[in-house]
């Protein structure tokens, strides 16, 4: 691969990209702001004028800090330099304050932390793998260009057998941001497995290993002191079943206030659909149906009319045995890198189909790394091609003014026509990448988004049903999403069986 990356130019091109995708972003500091933008302002202002003790108790506003204490700190950081920028935005009280200098600084705040992401790519590129850049901006505020820059480190350190600089990145990545426990189990694994056990045949081949006692000390330290770095104050002061309250709060529902396009999107669209049913021949009981409505785009605990309503503990039970195959082929055939990267997308996946208030940007875990793999082979390529559009396309509503509709549609077309362009050459010799009731399923997503985006608003159903293209687009890409996490268990399976029976 790197190869054939050079003969194209040398990184020239890969310089261009990046200042062209950071200039992008540039032009697009002005536009529609979601609220995530005054949860970090108001972090700042957290950070910046309480102590320590009361960071994980302040709750002036609904927008409680509830990220590790690493985000915290850099949020501290960022703070003091804010302060040069407008001092007003520091003050606690001022909700939702959005000048434009704290416009400017949130924002370019987010595009010079990219830097981290955009290393980490090209760190990938002189290693061994060409991956896509992220075609995401930063309208909807977040610092998931940084984050995702610190994962994709940390794959390439264990990628290149680095293995404890690689522990390091993801321990010090979960204390920034905790939804990375999702793909904790495939790290956990790959290390015992590649780096505790050590190779005991003198020819280096591979038929039994021992166990290292010094390098699992190793990596227990390493998490120990990272840990203790992170959590330890809040050890000191007692604060530590707040902190983790604020990180796992369970009482904001099973569903997001729109819907992940997951399992449970589905579940609770036949629950609805049962509802409708039994209301209109009398088969329900209306004064027996729970207030909470599950299509009220709120953030709330509600429970289901038909179907039984799902607990934490169900959720995390699927979820359990949901990424165990996975966890058991990376642990009796790995397959080196290419196996933890498999065993990273799904337990990603299988996190974002069955977890509790899974928020839709969860999909970017599972699309980044199957980006790498999408450069090994036409099949994992199809996949990926699936997924980056049904995932991308499933965060259209988090952008719902009318300013921000061409951009996104825009930037979709781009990264689509990249990325299937780029792999249909790369794949020329092979067969089709998409066999067709895929190619009709993504085409569909073309008449779905007109519907949503342009003719629905514009019907009087907007006031009544608001709801309606949030449940439409949650439940066609929840299908795709789900025909994509079956079709990768099914083809990492498949290749496991492949190599036991070549081996026999």
């Amino acid at each position: 691969q790197r190869g054939r990356i050079m003969a194209a130019g040398g990184w020239s091109w890969f310089r261009a990209l990046a200042l062209g995708v950071s200039f992008l972003k540039c032009l697009l500091i002005p536009t529609y702001h979601s609220t995530d933008f005054e949860v970090h302002r108001n972090w700042l202002a957290i950070t910046h004028n309480l102590p320590l003790s009361q960071w994980y108790y302040e709750a002036t506003s609904e927008w409680t800090l509830d990220y590790p204490p690493f985000f915290a700190w850099f949020e501290y950081a960022l703070s003091h330099i804010a302060k040069y920028f407008d001092p007003k935005m520091l003050v606690i009280e001022n909700l939702n304050y959005t000048s434009p200098a704290t416009i400017f600084f949130q924002r370019f705040s987010v595009i010079f932390t990219d830097v981290l992401f955009i290393y980490a790519v090209r760190d990938h590129g002189e290693s061994f793998l060409y991956s896509f850049p992220d075609s995401s901006s930063d309208i909807h505020f977040q610092y998931n260009g940084f984050l995702s820059g610190l994962m994709l480190l940390s794959v390439a350190r264990l990628c290149q057998r680095r293995y404890l600089e690689g522990a390091l990145l993801f321990a010090v990545l979960l204390h920034f941001k905790h939804i990375y426990v999702y793909v904790a189990p495939a790290y956990g694994i790959y290390l015992l497995r590649s780096y505790c056990f050590t190779a005991s045949n003198a020819d280096g081949s591979v038929k039994w290993r021992s166990f290292s006692c010094l390098r699992i000390t190793l990596l227990g330290l390493i998490v120990c002191l990272v840990s203790a770095l992170s959590l330890g104050p809040f050890i000191v002061l007692g604060q530590l079943p707040q902190v983790i309250s604020r990180l796992f709060p369970f009482k904001r529902g099973l569903c997001h206030a729109y819907w992940a396009p997951n399992f449970w999107a589905l579940y609770s669209a036949v629950d609805k659909a049962l509802t409708v049913v039994g209301l209109k021949y009398n088969f329900l009981d209306p004064t027996k149906i729970p207030k909470a409505s599950m299509t009220g785009g709120l953030v709330q605990e509600f429970q289901h009319t038909v179907l039984p309503s799902v607990t934490p503990l169900a959720t995390l039970i699927c979820t359990f045995i949901s990424i165990l195959p996975s966890v058991f082929c990376l642990w009796f055939k790995p397959q080196g890198p290419r196996g933890f990267l498999q065993c990273l997308v799904l337990c990603a996946l299988s996190s974002f189909m069955f977890g509790w208030h899974v928020h839709e940007k969860a999909i970017l875990l599972a699309i980044l790394p199957l980006s790498l793999l999408s450069v090994q082979r036409a099949k994992d390529a199809g996949i990926y091609l699936i997924l980056t559009t049904t995932g991308h396309f499933s965060l259209f509503p988090l952008l719902f003014t009318a300013p921000e509709l061409p951009i996104k549609i825009l930037l979709m077309l781009l990264f689509s026509v990249y990325s299937f362009s780029s792999l249909k050459s790369l794949y020329r010799r092979e067969k089709p990448l998409l066999n067709w009731p895929e190619t009709i399923y993504l085409i569909h997503l073309v008449p779905l988004g007109i519907f949503c985006e342009i003719v629905f608003p514009l019907t009087p159903w907007k006031l009544r049903f608001p709801f309606v293209p949030l449940l439409l687009t949650s439940v066609y890409c929840a299908v795709g999403i789900m025909y994509v996490w079956l079709k990768l268990y099914v083809s990492v399976l498949s290749e496991r069986t492949s190599v036991r029976q070549k081996a026999e």
